[in-house]
């Protein structure tokens, strides 16, 4: 299992450092298999909120928050919940710039998660900036 912030990421957060671009905060999910790497630009089959369809994409947009890892604010962090209308799989997750669509900048696998019709996931998301 991996989490990264993507290649894509990048340009992301030095977009918002010079105050261009849109937050990160929108949690998309997928039920394809794979390891997450640094040069992913989607998730591994990513799915609608319906998990038995990839008709296009969607995403729930987030809350943003300060938190502190080991120094205080060192943590950029997304929560959310995605409810499911279809039943499926989840076994990966990321965060992206849109509300539909949008550049990938935080992806995650995990061990799957079965969910029914009305099951839900409730993600934090967290980016540490540690030194």
């Amino acid at each position: 299992m991996a989490t990264f912030v993507v290649d894509g990421g990048l340009a992301i957060l030095t977009n918002r450092i010079i105050q261009a671009g849109t937050a990160p905060k929108n949690i998309g999910w997928g039920t394809g298999a794979g390891t997450a790497a640094k040069t992913d630009t989607t998730l591994f089959t990513e799915k609608l909120v319906d998990l038995t369809t990839s008709a296009g994409t969607d995403h729930t947009v987030g809350t943003e928050a300060r938190a502190t890892n080991t120094k205080t604010n060192d943590t950029y962090r997304v929560t959310g919940t995605r409810t499911a209308t279809g039943a499926g799989t989840v076994t990966n997750a990321g965060l992206f710039d849109a509300a539909s669509g949008g550049t990938l900048y935080l992806k995650g696998d995990f061990t799957g998660i079965g969910l029914a019709i009305g099951d839900a996931i409730a993600f934090t998301c967290d980016t540490v900036f540690a030194n």
